[in-house]
Order: structure tokens, then sequence, then C-alpha cells
């Protein structure tokens, strides 16, 4: 659940009592008179140019691109490079989710909206070459056509230690993609649309993954953590989920002696023994692997390689594994 409000310029901060309620920041950029300061802001019949980084439109989207707090706290993030905000608008169409929302569309000086996107705001600022590579963050701004303020999904929960109703988590939990301590943000992103490309239910965050919001996680999901389901929590939540829908737990990991269980062997055979079974799937970083508790609690299951490198890194291996369990009946 999301809660939201109208919207000004001027963020303040709003404290949020309930880790599952987003309250937004009040912020717009239509009415002249608040996002406009007289040196920075030229305006024609058609749309408004912001020319200074110093403007305070400006400074809060630079503050949403490089703060998870504050992300958070405004239920906002930047999106940035029309490709993903292309593949968010075509999945809110497609799957008419109500819950997206975009509050304003951002564009080169004079750059006319890009393809696929015409319909998606009434809301155009254009800003200056020098804004533009500061909002975006990139030295060269030559393929960046477009950036997007929109609203944090309704699909994104927080979970609080009282929250325990996973029956609303997920609409459905045949498939569940579950992040152990992710830290690097392009492997979480490509893990995310790994997730998206093959049809997984949605993804569970444990304690210690970067922010999927992260703008390099943003840049390399194209999108994707607003297409499912993603949820932040515990152990104790993830148990929750599982004894519901009764699961079964899987975890990626390399097969090596010292185990003091037995490792699967991620073959077509072993899959398919599992296409009607709802199941989690943990994954850990590249450098640590999945935790103690994580590994206690799941049966393990590696890929089998020839090469004689001891692992792949996270996101190959995950694609792998999102691929080989796929549900068969989507």
């Amino acid at each position: 659940m999301q809660c939201y409000s109208n919207i000004f310029l001027y963020p303040q901060t709003h404290d949020r009592r309930t880790t599952h309620c987003l309250h937004p920041t009040k912020l717009s950029v239509t009415p002249q008179q608040q996002i406009s300061h007289d040196d920075d802001v030229t305006n024609d019949a058609k749309s408004k140019l912001i020319t200074s980084a110093s403007n305070p439109f400006v400074k809060h989207c630079l503050k949403l691109r490089n703060n998870s707090s504050y992300r958070r706290s405004h239920a906002s993030v930047l999106v940035v490079g029309s490709t993903p905000i292309r593949e968010i608008y075509r999945f809110q169409e497609s799957s008419q989710d109500k819950n997206i929302t975009m509050d304003c569309l951002i564009l080169p000086e004079k750059a006319e909206i890009p393809n696929g996107l015409d319909e998606s705001t009434d809301s155009i600022v254009h800003v200056s070459s020098v804004v533009m590579r500061k909002l975006s963050g990139l030295e060269s701004t030559d393929s960046i056509k477009a950036i997007a303020l929109m609203k944090i999904p309704a699909s994104f929960l927080n979970l609080d230690d009282n929250q325990k109703h996973c029956k609303k988590w997920f609409p459905s939990a045949h498939r569940i993609l579950v992040l152990d301590g992710i830290q690097d943000p392009g492997n979480l992103g490509t893990l995310l649309r790994s997730a998206v490309a093959f049809k997984w239910d949605g993804v569970f965050l444990l304690p210690g993954c970067c922010d999927p919001f992260n703008e390099k996680a943003l840049r390399a999901s194209r999108g994707a953590s607003f297409q499912l389901p993603v949820v932040t929590g515990s152990w104790n939540h993830l148990e929750s989920l599982k004894e519901e829908f009764q699961m079964k737990m899987l975890a990626g990991h390399p097969e090596h002696e010292g185990l003091i269980k037995p490792t699967y062997s991620l073959a077509p055979n072993f899959c398919d023994s599992l296409s009607d079974t709802a199941l989690c799937l943990v994954l850990g970083s590249e450098g640590s692997g999945i935790s103690e508790k994580s590994l206690q609690a799941c049966e393990l299951v590696s890929i089998a390689m020839t090469g004689e490198y001891e692992s792949l890194n996270v996101s190959v291996a995950g694609g792998i594994f999102l691929y080989m369990l796929q549900p068969k009946n989507k």
C-alpha cells in the first residue's frame, strides 16, 4: 500500500511511521511560480527551460538519484534514459496498472518527446545540457533522450516487524526470487530484469541488499523494478511466506568438498520434478555467498560446470537458475 497526496515544489521530509506506507513529498513542475527562478528558467508557450543546477527542482531530483532514504521518504525516483522509461510505460499500458505514476518528463533543450512516450505525462520540462548531465550522472548525455520523475510503485513493500499478512505481498507466490545480501546494484538490477523475463512472481530482498531503485540498479534492470512485486523484509517474514504457501526453499551454491549437506545438480529432470511446487530460490553475493541462515534453511542446488572456475557471477548464475526453474504454465 502507498499513500499519495497532491504535489507541490520545495520538498519537505515526512516522518514515515509505518514502513509499508510511503509518503511522497509535495512537488509539482506545472505552476511557473513553483518551478522557476528568474535567473535560471525561461518560458515559451509550450515548455519551460531550466538552465541552472541550483534550481530547487534540480536539487530535489539530484537528492532522489543519490539518496536512498530521501527516495523512500518522498516515494519518488528518477529514471534515466528513454529505454527504461518506455519499458515501464509499455508495461503500464499492457497490464493496465494504475499504480505507476509519472510526475514529470525531463528532456534536453529543444528535444521532442521520444516515440512511445507522447501520452505518458502532461508535465514536460526541458533542461540545458549542463543540467541534463548533472541529473543523469553521466559524463556524456548524447544517448540520454529523457529522464522521468516517477512515483515508487505500490508493488514495492518495505516490511516492518509486525507485518506478517503475507497473502498480500505477492499476487501469486509460485516462484519467488530471494536475494541475500546482494550489494552490487548492477547484479541486483540484472537479476530483477531476468525475473521479469522468465515470468517469476516477485522478488524478496533480505537484509544487506542494495536499494532496487538505486540509479545503477535501475539502469541494469531497464525498469524491471516497476514491473513485478519487490518486497524487503527479514528471515522471519520469509519464513511466514514459506509456511503460508508451503514453499520449498532452494539456494544456489557451488558444489565443493566440506559441505555439511548434499547439493543437487540443476538438471532438467530435477527442474521438471519441481514444476508444480511453489518455491523460493535464494541467491547470495558472489563474494560471501548465501548467509548461514540460508545455508541451513535451504536445499542446495549447483550449476554443473566443466571449466575450472569455482563459481559464476551471481547475475549470470541467477539467469540460468531463473530460466531452468521458470514457471511452465504462464
